[in-house]
């Protein structure tokens, strides 16, 4: 939100410093977040003086150009080529001096210099309007009347004002502080409390109009819990055009485009007092009715900007005797119902809409206009007449309105201001300070709270209708602390602190260290949103819509889960990241999961993602530079070396779900980490063509396992290792991790390593549906060295067992 320091000195007076108000304002709760200085004309007219031509004549080496010169105060007349058609001696007109830097309507500026100009002295320029700024006409120079004297600056003719321009963060809470009248009843608050006690807001809004006694148009409000309160009034003989000088600049000041007398009221009093206002061409309400419901899911409208748009149930729209739509209630217009330059009759409407039913409406159809922020703020409910009173004024001044109907004002039930108790021991301890009960009703008085005093502790606090969000004593409390001032709250001498410890090992430290590793092995990491787009779920088995976390989310209604998985929003993070042809990725994350089971359930994982290369290209590492599965596998495995996770199972993943293929690393029933290669068609639907290998961690798991293992130091063998190496034939069926656990189990503490180092297939060699396992063993013991014999006796009971249990063929 924007304030104008003119405006604001429309409703007070303020001789306080642009930067001291800044201060006041961010220490009320109206947080500036940026300030600016403007002005009423850009360039601010310098360097432009008004002069007289005092000769003129034909250029001799142009045509359509004139050698004049000019006097402007300098003692002497002064020579300027001049190439409008309407340039005359005798007239008094205004002069860009050399040095002087000139704005033009769209923004672009240039420097005025002394030159020749097909070989004659130019020294400055005789300015048309649109060259200064002052209108669009490029006709011809700007000629002033006679009497303006010569030396006059510019900016003093045309009284050129300057403004500073406050850029507010505006919170939710600050219902009352929307518009200049109410920020500057607070800035009035503040000062008359800690600077200046005679100080007062004034109130321009109160206007008296005289209605007629005709109902000629009808109002009929169906929905009051909606729209609790509906004004408004019919208007003849309008007449549209320019705006008047004062409200164009107020408009200008805070961002807003002026537009025409009629659209420029509606938006001055928004900004002004804070009512949002809508005109509609009383020729085009049929049936001269007005009817505010909601119509049916889906209903066409088509909207200001020239859209159609589907309707939802829960749009309150008004509508004009047939049920047609004219305007989504607080939010949008309509096209075919607004004020054009040919409407002669208009109903000036002026309601309070519920701010709930404004939020949904605004958001949903993402219409963020600034009439729906003020709604969803909180309008005042008691202020609608008013704005009709003040429109229906300036109407009649500036466009020739008359007054054709009575007021109408549909107010079943009247909003009254809220009561709340305050106790003065509870003000002071809520904001550390010794208020006495008289200091809180001048504050209180201060903020046009009225107030009841019951004894010497408590006050009962009747709060303004503008005030929205004021409900409970907390509140009340908060807005004498805004006044009195956060900094002389004084802070406390002594501090107090609690000794705390933490179990070890601490889980903090835990995903520190796992971070530390990733980023090490060259794992960058990444921050996923939360939330995400339930469509992007329809193509992913095991996952029903029960079994998700819905959310209301008003800023982005797309993103309308909390995500059920990591995966999908990791794949989105890749996506974006292939987009910008960054195609090799090692990316991990610590994030949650949300979903709906019985009760809601929230699991962090830790989830890591390969896609691409896994080394950079060169002539070191050409054909062996693919991420793959193994590639992935050995950094999951290094992980649980790392927090020390030693027994586990292993089993596979089946192509169901997400994966392609892939494994499970377990205890029991309990997951340690699944990791595999993404289906094709899951990453299809995330946009993704290249292979992703994918692995998701359940945190809480992961640290458990790691808690239970025991730290156990073993001095390094003194005796010498002995290899061997193993090559066996089994079917394609047979993973390795079975081999694997027959060999610990025959060989027990002798068998120090074990590692799979070649892996061949071929139909005649090794047979079809085959492949070949050549495998290294490493024996030692730290008691003594072995010998041959005792490692030939337990490979021959390897290979039995092996050929027994996985029908295993010696390769010679």
């Amino acid at each position: 939100m924007k304030l104008s320091l003119q405006w604001l000195k429309r409703h007070i007076e303020l001789d306080l410093d642009p930067q001291q108000i800044s201060e006041i304002l961010t220490d009320i709760g109206l947080e500036v977040e940026g300030m600016e200085e403007i002005e009423s004309i850009k360039g601010g007219l310098e360097g432009i003086v008004v002069g007289e031509v005092k000769t003129c004549g034909q250029h001799p080496n142009a045509d359509r150009l004139s050698v004049t010169t000019v006097d402007y105060g300098l003692g002497e007349d002064v020579q300027i080529v001049c190439g409008a058609p309407n340039v005359a001696a005798g007239q008094k007109v205004l002069i860009a001096t050399p040095g002087t830097t000139l704005y033009d309507m769209e923004g672009g500026s240039f420097k005025i210099k002394e030159g020749k100009i097909r070989g004659e002295a130019s020294l400055g320029m005789i300015c048309a309007e649109d060259e200064l700024g002052l209108g669009e006409s490029h006709d011809g120079i700007m000629v002033l009347p006679a009497d303006v004297a010569v030396g006059t600056l510019a900016k003093d003719y045309f009284e050129v004002s300057t403004d500073v321009v406050y850029d507010i963060g505006l919170t939710p809470n600050r219902s009352d502080g929307t518009n200049h009248l109410g920020s500057a009843k607070d800035l009035a608050a503040y000062i008359k409390v800690n600077i200046n006690p005679s100080i007062n807001a004034f109130d321009h809004t109160q206007h008296t109009v005289t209605y007629t006694r005709e109902e000629s148009i009808k109002v009929i409000v169906e929905d009051t819990e909606a729209c609790p309160r509906f004004s408004g009034v019919l208007l003849e003989n309008i007449v549209v055009k320019e705006s008047p000088a004062f409200i164009k600049s107020y408009l200008n000041a805070i961002g807003v485009r002026p537009i025409n007398n009629v659209v420029d009221i509606t938006n001055f009093i928004l900004h002004d007092i804070g009512q949002p206002l809508h005109a509609y061409d009383a020729k085009k309400i049929a049936n001269k009715t007005i009817i505010v419901k909601k119509l049916p899911n889906d209903t066409l409208f088509l909207s200001l900007d020239e859209k159609e748009r589907k309707l939802l149930a829960d749009d309150l729209m008004v509508c004009d005797g047939n049920e047609k739509p004219m305007c989504i209630a607080g939010v949008f217009g309509g096209l075919e119902s607004g004020v054009t330059d040919n409407t002669t009759s208009m109903f000036l409407e002026a309601a309070h809409f519920n701010a709930k039913s404004v939020r949904i409406s605004s958001t949903k159809h993402n219409l963020r206009t600034d009439a729906a922020k003020v709604f969803e703020k909180g309008s005042d409910p008691n202020i609608t007449t008013t704005a009709i009173n003040m429109a229906v004024h300036l109407l009649e001044e500036f466009a020739d309105a008359k007054v054709a109907s009575s007021l109408i004002d549909l107010y079943p039930n009247k909003i009254a201001p809220k009561e709340i108790e305050i106790k003065v021991a509870n003000v002071n301890r809520l904001m550390g300070a010794n208020l006495s009960s008289s200091e809180i009703l001048n504050i209180l008085a201060a903020l046009e709270i009225k107030t009841a005093t019951l004894d010497e502790e408590r006050i009962v606090c009747h709060i303004p209708t503008n005030k929205a969000d004021v409900l409970r004593e907390v509140d009340v409390i908060e807005e004498i602390l805004r006044i009195y001032g956060f900094n002389k709250i004084e802070l406390p001498q002594k501090l107090s602190s609690t000794l705390q410890f933490a179990s070890y090992p601490s889980k903090r430290l835990f995903k520190e260290r796992i971070s530390e590793y990733c980023a090490h092995q060259g794992y960058n990491e990444m921050m996923g949103l939360s939330l995400i787009e339930s469509n992007k779920y329809a193509s992913i088995k095991g996952l029903e819509e029960k079994n998700m976390v819905f959310i209301n989310n008003t800023s982005n209604i797309h993103l309308d889960i909390m995500r059920p998985d990591m995966m999908l929003s990791g794949l989105q993070s890749i996506r974006h990241n292939l987009n910008y042809q960054q195609n090799d990725l090692a990316l991990f994350e610590f994030g949650k999961s949300y979903r709906k089971e019985e009760e809601f359930v929230e699991t962090e994982y830790l989830s890591l993602y390969l896609t691409g290369r896994s080394k950079k290209e060169s002539w070191k590492n050409v054909g062996e530079n693919a991420s793959d599965f193994y590639t992935l596998k050995g950094m999951v495995r290094q992980l649980f070396n790392l927090v020390g996770i030693k027994k586990h199972q292993t089993s596979p993943l089946d192509a169901e779900d997400q994966w392609a293929y892939g494994l499970n690393y377990h205890q029991g029933p309990r997951s340690l980490a699944k990791l595999g290669l993404l289906d094709k068609e899951v990453l299809k639907n995330a946009g993704i063509e290249q292979d992703v290998y994918y692995a998701e961690i359940p945190v809480i798991n992961f640290f458990n396992a790691s808690k239970n293992q025991k730290l156990t130091v073993s001095e390094i063998s003194k005796f010498p290792s002995i290899r061997r190496d193993l090559a066996i034939v089994v079917d394609e069926s047979v993973q390795y991790q079975a081999i694997e656990t027959i060999a610990k189990k025959t060989a027990k503490s002798l068998l120090s390593e074990m590692d799979l180092f070649d892996v061949y297939r071929h139909d005649e060699h090794v047979g079809k549906g085959k492949k070949s396992y050549a495998i290294k063993f490493i024996f030692s013991d730290v008691s003594k060295t072995l010998k041959d014999k005792e490692i030939e006796k337990i490979m021959n009971q390897l290979i039995a067992k092996l050929s027994s249990d996985l029908g295993a063929v010696i390769r010679s």
